[in-house]
C-alpha cells in the first residue's frame, strides 16, 4: 500500500515597511507562528519561504505571486500567520480564493471560505470607519480654525460617534449570514455566540459574543450589541 503524500505548505510573511523588511521587525514573530503550526502536523513539508514588504492595501505583490505560483505547481497550501497579513480587502480575498491554490491562516486553521470572507470585511470596515474618523476630526479642527489637539473638540467627537455607529452597522451585515446559518441549523443562541467566539469572528462593536448579542444581530438591532 502506498503512503499518502506528507501535507505541503508555502509560507508568505509581510512587513509593512522597508525598514520592517531590514530590522525583521514582526517577521520573526510570523515565522513562529508557522513553525508552530507546522510542528502540530507530523510529516509537513515546508517547500519554500516568501518574505513582501509592502503595504496591505496595494494588490501588486509579486512575492505573494511567486508563492502562489509554487503552492500551485506543488500542489501545497499557502500558510500565513494572521489573516490580515495578506490583506485587509474584501476583494482582494476574494480573487485569492479564485486564484487556484488554497490558503490557511495560523490564528485562524479552521476557517471556512465565508468566515475568511466576514473576516475580511470587518477589517475593512474598521480600516474605513478609522479613516472616515480621522478626516472628520481633521475637518472640523480646520473650520474651527483650530489646532489639532485642541480640547474643543465636540463636534469632531460627534461625527467620530456617527462614524463608530455606521461602522458597527456594517460589519453586523456582515456577520450576519454567518448567524443566521447557524441558527437555521437549530442551534441555540448561546451555541451560535459559542460558535462565533471559536471562529474569532469579532461583534459589531469588536468584543465577545453572548446569546443576547446574537439575538441582536439576528433580529436586526446591531446597536443593543452588549458584548
Amino acid at each position: 500500500m502506498t503512503a499518502a503524500p506528507s501535507p505541503a505548505f508555502v509560507a508568505y510573511y509581510r512587513v509593512s515597511t522597508d525598514r520592517q523588511g531590514r530590522s525583521g521587525l514582526g517577521l520573526d514573530a510570523q515565522r513562529e507562528a508557522v513553525a508552530r503550526f507546522l510542528a502540530a502536523r507530523p510529516g509537513a513539508a515546508l517547500l519554500g519561504e516568501f518574505t513582501e514588504v509592502e503595504s496591505g492595501r496595494r494588490a501588486d505583490r509579486p512575492q505573494l505571486a511567486a508563492a502562489l505560483a509554487l503552492a500551485r505547481r506543488r500542489k501545497a497550501t499557502l500558510v500565513i500567520a494572521k489573516l490580515d497579513r495578506l490583506a485587509r480587502s474584501v476583494a482582494f480575498i476574494a480573487g485569492l480564493m479564485e486564484g487556484g491554490a488554497p490558503f490557511v491562516a495560523c490564528d485562524n486553521p479552521h476557517a471556512t471560505p465565508l468566515t475568511i470572507h466576514i473576516l475580511a470585511a470587518v477589517a475593512q470596515h474598521e480600516r474605513e470607519a478609522i479613516s472616515a474618523r480621522t478626516k472628520a476630526a481633521l475637518a472640523v479642527a480646520k473650520a474651527r480654525g483650530t489646532r489639532l489637539g485642541n480640547p474643543d473638540a465636540g463636534p469632531a467627537r460627534t461625527l467620530a460617534a456617527a462614524a463608530n455607529r455606521a461602522a458597527a452597522a456594517r460589519r453586523a451585515e456582515a456577520v450576519r449570514p454567518l448567524a443566521e446559518r447557524l441558527a437555521g441549523q437549530g442551534l441555540s443562541l448561546r451555541a451560535v455566540a459559542r460558535e462565533l467566539e471559536e471562529r474569532r469572528v469579532p461583534t459589531a462593536r469588536g468584543g465577545r459574543w453572548h446569546a443576547a448579542s446574537v439575538r441582536a444581530l439576528l433580529s436586526e438591532n446591531p446597536a443593543a450589541d452588549q458584548a
